[in-house]
């Protein structure tokens, strides 16, 4: 009777502990930055590539420092032809 208590106390032992671990494993896509586009701009970070400017801008940034109307279609004429409105 006594063997059989420390063979169920054992195996219940071995149950609670192996429900105790989690495979936590990060994957590359929940990485931080990991959002990046063919030109290598975080998205999440707020930043597009401006063919203009021949980098990653911020809209807002470069609306600001430009001059211009901090809007999407004023950022995006910007790239392209290096003047907005």
């Amino acid at each position: 009777m006594h063997r059989n208590l420390v063979r169920f106390c054992l195996a219940a032992a071995a149950c609670l502990l192996g429900a105790c671990s989690t495979a936590s494993t990060a994957t590359s896509s929940n990485a931080a930055g990991a959002d990046r586009d063919a030109h290598g701009c975080i998205g999440s970070a707020g930043f597009s590539w401006c063919e203009h400017t021949q980098r990653c801008e911020r809209p807002w940034e470069l609306a600001k420092q430009k001059g211009f109307a901090a809007s999407e279609a004023n950022f995006g004429q910007y790239c392209a032809t290096g003047a907005a409105n």
